[in-house]
């Protein structure tokens, strides 16, 4: 149970590194502005607002990989980035678009449970 937890985890946090390309990187190009159904004018706009959530994705990732190579607290830390998950997910969807919550959300939160599940075998 605890590798299949683990896998997960990883899994969300390659999503997380990948919306950070998508954000900080990609935002304004064709490929991000078909992603997040943009505009070129919007997106052009909004750049600085998208790398800044990029980085906060990032921070995310980076917060899950090392849960995943601690030794040591590694489940309270892989709890932890897996609950900012969510709940980011859950404010981006009240506030921004709902399928956030599906493809954000519900990874990290099937994750979560794997990974509290894991820590009761």
């Amino acid at each position: 149970m605890k590798k299949i937890a683990n896998l997960l985890v990883a899994f969300v946090a390659l999503e997380h590194i990948g919306f950070l390309v998508l954000e900080m990187f990609l935002w304004t190009t064709p490929t991000g502005q078909r992603v997040f159904g943009l505009t070129p004018e919007f997106a052009q706009q909004s750049s600085a607002l998208a790398a800044n959530q990029g980085l906060y994705n990032g921070f995310l990732a980076a917060g899950l990989i090392w849960g995943l190579l601690r030794k040591q607290d590694s489940h309270a830390v892989k709890v932890f980035f897996l609950c900012c998950i969510v709940i980011a997910a859950i404010f981006g969807a009240l506030t921004a678009k709902a399928s956030i919550l599906f493809v954000q959300g519900m990874p990290a939160f099937v994750a979560l449970l794997l990974v509290v599940s894991a820590r009761k075998d």
